[in-house]
């Protein structure tokens, strides 16, 4: 057992990585508090389902316009000067939204105002945050790195919502904010203290469309990492529900916002104990496979979800969908980060992004409209279905996916 736990967590043995990896950890714990809160104070001003799917679309928006820029950013910079520039953009948003709030003057366009800036920040951070990892550990164990990276994410889905909940109670969003501008600062500390220093010197930033085409030519050339891109946009697209959550704890469930804490959590428990399996073993062999049937499993279970009226069972759902999207993420993940040489690791992560984060964004919207159109359950199971039978699709149409097995690490990967 002994030797077990040291295997899952082998790559924490860096100390770079493992002050990133804390860093993160408190950071996303502040970052899931405000989601709930985002969502709960919106609702409590608009009982509106179609307000709530709005957030995703304002969260997609900077991606979308940034993503050129963002790339390049981080192919050409000092990657964690980047991160501290990004991070301390959301400190600040955050301690400006609890000023806000505190004073009463909160608005839904204030709301939607704080996510667009929170997800343009987001648009720069990740492709550089990304893109330093492989930086800070060995390729043999990148991973294992990139696994409890989504370890810890998940962890902090479970520990946030339960958090944001009694935050709500005890003193309204406005301390869930403070909160996540107090975590931000703890990331800031951790980055400051990186001993790793990017070895090349920094060049005069020309944004071009070449350098971009760079990055969509080497993804041509790889058509596995197209198709997994597209099936992740195409799975969370039809299944990106989650954001009604609050109505489905108010109006479905009757568990009230101790219920949606438990609600949010739930996914990510399941997706804990996937992501520390995925940690602890050896990369799967068949990995095009895994992916495809793990994305079936998260839709059905989405959909068994939107026509649950039993709490307990809903609870049970959401956790087999969290743990099926971790496993499909952490062999997503793996492959791209082992596919890919580190000049482009940038791009590719903002090309990611464009698939990865504009499908449950943009499903939320979609959600959001066929909610506010038919009812939240039908826009819940509707989604889950669609999101199976896309899969299944792809699974079998997709050939370079279906071929996608676990080899040794590339050369490419070595270069890092």
């Amino acid at each position: 057992m002994r030797t077990l736990l040291r295997t899952a967590v082998s790559s924490l043995r860096h100390p770079d990585f493992f002050r990133l990896w804390s860093g993160l950890g408190v950071s996303q714990i502040g970052s899931q508090v405000t989601q709930v809160a985002v969502a709960y104070q919106l609702y409590q001003l608009t009982h509106s389902p179609l307000s709530l799917g709005l957030v995703g679309l304002f969260r997609f928006l900077p991606i979308l316009l940034s993503s050129l820029l963002a790339g390049q950013l981080a192919d050409s910079r000092d990657r964690r000067r980047l991160m501290l520039v990004t991070q301390g953009t959301m400190l600040v948003n955050a301690s400006a939204m609890a000023v806000l709030t505190l004073s009463g003057r909160t608005t839904p366009t204030a709301i939607y105002v704080f996510v667009f800036v929170s997800g343009l920040a987001f648009a720069f951070d990740a492709p550089a945050r990304h893109a330093l990892v492989p930086n800070l550990v060995s390729a043999e164990e990148l991973p294992n790195a990139l696994s409890l990276n989504i370890t810890v994410f998940q962890l902090a889905t479970v520990i946030g919502p339960g958090l944001g909940g009694q935050l709500l109670i005890v003193g309204g969003p406005a301390l869930a904010y403070a909160l996540d501008a107090v975590s931000f600062a703890v990331l800031i500390f951790q980055l400051w203290r990186l001993e790793y220093r990017a070895r090349v010197v920094e060049k005069p930033l020309v944004v071009s469309l070449d350098a971009f085409r760079d990055g969509l030519r080497f993804m041509a050339s790889r058509p596995e990492l197209l198709w997994l891109m597209v099936l992740d946009f195409v799975a969370t697209f039809f299944a990106g529900s989650l954001l009604l959550l609050p109505l489905y704890a108010d109006q479905l469930l009757h568990v009230g916002v101790r219920g949606l804490g438990s609600l949010y959590a739930a996914p990510a428990v399941g997706a804990v104990l996937a992501s520390l399996v995925m940690a602890s073993r050896p990369p799967l062999r068949r990995q095009g496979a895994v992916v495809v049937v793990s994305v079936v499993a998260y839709g059905a279970a989405v959909a068994l979800f939107g026509a649950s009226r039993s709490f307990p069972l809903s609870l049970m759902l959401l956790a087999l969908s969290g743990a099926a999207d971790t496993v499909s993420m952490v062999v997503r993940n793996t492959v791209r980060q082992l596919r890919t040489p580190d000049a482009l690791r940038g791009r590719m992560t903002a090309l990611n992004q464009l698939f990865f984060v504009g499908g449950p964004q943009l499903g939320e919207v979609e959600a959001g409209v066929v909610a506010k159109l038919t009812s939240a359950q039908v826009s819940v199971v509707s989604g889950g279905v669609l999101c199976v039978l896309a899969a299944l699709a792809l699974g079998r149409w997709a050939t370079p996916l279906l071929r996608l097995r676990a080899t040794a690490v590339p050369k490419v990967a070595a270069e890092t």
